[in-house]
This record gives C-alpha cells, structure tokens and sequence, in this order.
C-alpha cells in the first residue's frame, strides 16, 4: 500500500487546483530517484523552499528502462515512493509513465518547475509551460559527485576489490 502522500495525476490535479486557488505557491520536480543520495535531498529541499507546496514526479519502471537501459531501475516505483514520502520537504509524489514529465506538468500547472543544476534551463522540460503561465525554472546548485550512476559504479568497484 502506497502513503497518502502519492496520488495518480488525475486525483492530484484538482487537489492541486484547490490548493493553487488559495493562494499556494506549486513547485514541481520530477526524476528516477532510483537510488535516493544527499543531491537529492539537497535538491528537493531546495525545490521546497522555492514555494509552499512540493509535487516530485516519479518516472515509472518502464520510463526508467527506457531511458537508463535495461537493469534499471535498481529500486521499483513503489520502492522510490515510499522513500520520497517519507521526506519532510515532500507533499505530494506522483507517477508518470511518459519519458518526460510534460503532460504531467501541462496537468499541475504549477507556478515554480525545478531542477538539478546539471540541466541547462533552456532543456528543461515543461520550461515553455511554465512561463507561459507566469511561473519559472529554478535550477539547484549540482552537488559534484553525487549521481546515481557514481553511486551504482562505486558499489560495483567496492565489489571487485572485495571479490
């Protein structure tokens, strides 16, 4: 059983509304969070602090397949929920099955779209939605060092060494 603070899309976008109509501020971000590292901490407290209230998109296991390869995701969607619900700087997790974020983000409207500083603004998906509405994409400080990819390639060389 998923926490309360997941809900599909459709059940998340009228809250949303609701919550936008009085007066909230909606921050949106979106990733694998395949295995969930400090960078992702740092930057969903960040994303936090940009607003009142933070949605995080979660891409499905079929969306991580896709665009991490066939041994991924290393924790199931569920798993990844559950981990990003327990966070305090976290309101609501949703699911998306899309290999970006842009329906989902057309869906929440929301006013503030973040994300890691790794990205260039003008790539960011959903940047064109979100201006066009007034809001804007604010891009958290990249912590070096810190990836999922890094993390899996670390254990893997602690795993030869220990062989």
């Amino acid at each position: 059983m998923l926490p309360a603070k997941y809900q599909p899309a459709q059940i998340l976008a009228p809250l949303i509304a609701n919550l936008r109509q009085t007066g909230n501020t909606i921050v949106f971000t979106n990733g694998c969070f395949d295995i969930l590292h400090p960078g992702h901490i740092h930057t969903l407290t960040h994303a936090k602090a940009q607003g009142d209230v933070l949605i995080v998109g979660v891409n499905s296991d079929a969306s991580v397949k896709r665009l991490k390869g066939e041994r991924r995701p290393i924790l199931n969607q569920d798993e990844r929920v559950v981990m990003l619900s327990a966070l305090e700087a976290v309101d609501y997790v949703t699911i998306f099955d899309e290999d970006t974020p842009l329906a989902l983000i057309q869906l929440l409207q929301p006013h503030v779209l973040v994300k890691g500083g790794d990205w260039n603004s003008e790539a960011v998906v959903g940047r064109e939605v979100v201006e066009a509405n007034g809001g804007k994409v604010v891009l958290i400080p990249y912590q070096e060092g810190l990836s999922t990819t890094g993390i899996i390639e670390r254990i893997l060389l602690t795993a030869r060494q220990s062989a």
